[in-house]
């Protein structure tokens, strides 16, 4: 072997050498890790409001018209008829919503830039006056304001659709005001591209992606929507609305959530956005 072909050999060995430690210089972002929002045993770190109770319902000292109507909300942190329970399903902790009256379950803390995922799925009881319709929840996420403000029921926020049939879909509460695609500045329903909810009766996983304006509703690993220019009114003009609290729906359908956990993100995958 001549010197020149020593040293393209040797030339070459290094590279190859070299090889592992430049890939070793190339590193991926790791996700950050999962935080737990629920507990498990209790609501610790969590609220409660309840709107008024359908008139079948029996809520001692609640005030009520001359037609038998409550005229007032049960309120923050009272649950005298426990819409709201800790339970063991499949084996596994998990919150039951009983649904007997319009209201929420509600993080104290307020969360922006992050990737939510909880499991869900749908029990037997319905109530008044939903008792004949389809089953209905869901998760409204930067929410602010007061309690109450869309119908009573709820605090202003952006719906991600828990309902029979509809799993994934956009409702505006309170105002709130978002793109879509082919969609500019809409306050009305936004339907989601793809059906990916599993039967009744089986647990389904949905993941929630919000970066600044933008929010994704995944279903089932599948992109159900993808939401930009999130914003309300204010006093001002239109202004974005990119953190706030988190609610789970109390609506009139029986419905449990578990494995409830978030964590930080500074970007959203391609995939989940294409």
């Amino acid at each position: 072997m001549s010197d020149a072909q020593t040293m393209n050999r040797r030339t070459a060995l290094q590279a190859l050498a070299a090889v592992p430690l430049a890939m070793s210089r190339v590193t991926t972002a790791q996700p950050a890790p999962w935080t737990p929002l629920w507990n498990g045993r209790d609501f610790s770190g969590w609220d409660t409001f309840l709107g008024r109770p359908h008139r079948l319902t029996d809520v001692p000292g609640l005030a009520k018209d001359a037609k038998g109507e409550y005229i007032e909300p049960i309120g923050v942190n009272r649950d005298p008829r426990g819409v709201f329970s800790a339970v063991s399903e499949d084996g596994a902790p998990a919150i039951r919503i009983s649904g007997e009256t319009y209201g929420g379950l509600i993080t104290r803390a307020e969360y922006e830039n992050y990737q939510l995922r909880f499991d869900v799925k749908w029990g037997e009881k319905r109530w008044p006056p939903r008792e004949d319709a389809v089953r209905d929840s869901g998760c409204c996420y930067h929410s602010v304001g007061p309690h109450g403000a869309s119908y009573g029921f709820w605090m202003r926020s952006f719906e991600f659709q828990i309902q029979e049939g509809d799993f994934g879909d956009f409702y505006s509460l309170a105002g709130v005001i978002v793109d879509a695609e082919g969609i500019v500045g809409t306050t009305q329903r936004v339907v989601k591209r793809v059906n990916a909810e599993r039967p009744r009766g089986e647990w389904n996983t949905l993941e929630l992606y919000c970066l600044n304006q933008t929010s994704v509703h995944v279903v089932n690993g599948q992109t159900a929507l993808k939401l930009t220019g999130l914003r309300q009114k204010t006093d001002a003009g239109e202004s974005a609305l990119t953190k706030g609290r988190l609610q789970f729906q109390s609506e009139a359908a029986e419905v449990f959530y578990r494995a409830i956990a978030i964590r930080p993100i500074s970007e959203i995958p391609r995939a989940i956005l294409d």
